[in-house]
């Protein structure tokens, strides 16, 4: 299956194509636009091999590719990406009570969960 891009991002915003959700692609897509995660992913895809082999189902193996799609989707956007550190960096620094960290919190979910459904349907 070929990636195909989202039409409704801005093409000069993106650092590179949407990757296929393949492991290769997806890491190969990572190294681009956040290689500092690459040992994350790493270390994710070892738990999820090893939960689909103790479970004997496939269904940890999708959910890693399904997951690290949508991170890569949101890495891959500029303003995406730096829209989730601002909302990140909120929920790390302001406190609970405070109506800017709900406000933070409900951001980074919409990020990201736009990109799981952009790259997952």
């Amino acid at each position: 299956m070929t990636a195909q891009p989202d039409h409704s991002a801005h093409r000069d915003d993106e650092l590179i194509p949407r990757p296929e959700k393949t492991p290769d692609a997806l890491r190969a897509a990572l190294a681009a636009v956040a290689p500092h995660r690459l040992p994350e992913m790493t270390e994710q895809q070892d738990e999820a091999f090893a939960l689909a082999v103790r479970d004997g189902s496939i269904d940890p193996l999708r959910a890693f590719l399904n997951t690290w799609a949508a991170h890569i989707e949101v890495a891959r956007s500029l303003r995406t990406a730096a829209r989730l550190r601002e909302a990140e960096h909120a929920v790390q620094t302001l406190e609970r009570d405070d109506p800017r960290w709900s406000e933070a919190v409900r951001e980074s979910l919409e990020i990201f969960n736009r990109a799981y459904t952009t790259v997952n349907g």
